[in-house]
């Protein structure tokens, strides 16, 4: 471990986190607004979402992508 980082604390209380109940919820809406825009893979709602200026960490973006594709999934049963 790089000497820097020992003396950092670990308050993950003041840590940031995205919570699910947000990323269901996004998914849902983007969905709701475009359907087609959207499919049941991961690469290519992934490509579709990093085109959209709303998302500036690859985390969320991610979460989101597969997230969509469980939603666009479920419509289709």
């Amino acid at each position: 471990m790089p000497v820097g980082l020992r003396s950092l604390p670990l308050n993950l209380e003041t840590m940031g986190r995205v919570r699910q109940t947000y990323v269901k919820r996004l998914a849902k809406d983007l969905v709701s607004a475009d359907e087609e825009r959207f499919s049941d893979d991961f690469d290519e709602n992934k490509e579709e979402l990093k085109d959209m200026d709303e998302f500036r960490s690859k985390k969320l973006r991610n979460r989101v992508a597969g997230y969509i594709v469980r939603v666009v999934g479920n419509k289709e049963d």
